[in-house]
């Protein structure tokens, strides 16, 4: 079986989600009215390792996978370590028109 393309099983972390992470769970619920299924496609995209999908962290637990695209804006970065933010959920956009 080819390993790179083997499909990793994120049930476990997806419960530990709506387990552990209830904030987090309502940014998801709220992404996908917004942009539909799609949002739930980010997230296990996400927890499968893929960068630039999903990335959530809260109450000390981290999921998903960083994004790697530019870096994290000066005054964001402040905001986060002034403010101590108990809760941060970044999904990527999605392309306009996609389907």
């Amino acid at each position: 079986m080819d390993t790179k393309t083997a499909k990793v099983d994120v049930n476990a972390k997806i419960e530990e989600i709506k387990q552990f992470m209830p904030e987090t769970y309502k940014a998801i619920r709220s992404k996908s009215v917004e942009i539909g299924n799609v949002a739930f496609e980010l997230v296990r995209k996400g927890l499968r390792g893929e960068p630039n999908c999903f990335y959530a962290f809260e109450g000390g637990r981290v999921v998903g996978t960083p994004f790697a695209v530019g870096p994290l804006p000066d005054h964001v970065a402040r905001l986060m370590v002034e403010f101590g933010f108990a809760f941060v959920c970044i999904f990527n956009s999605p392309e306009q028109g996609a389907a």
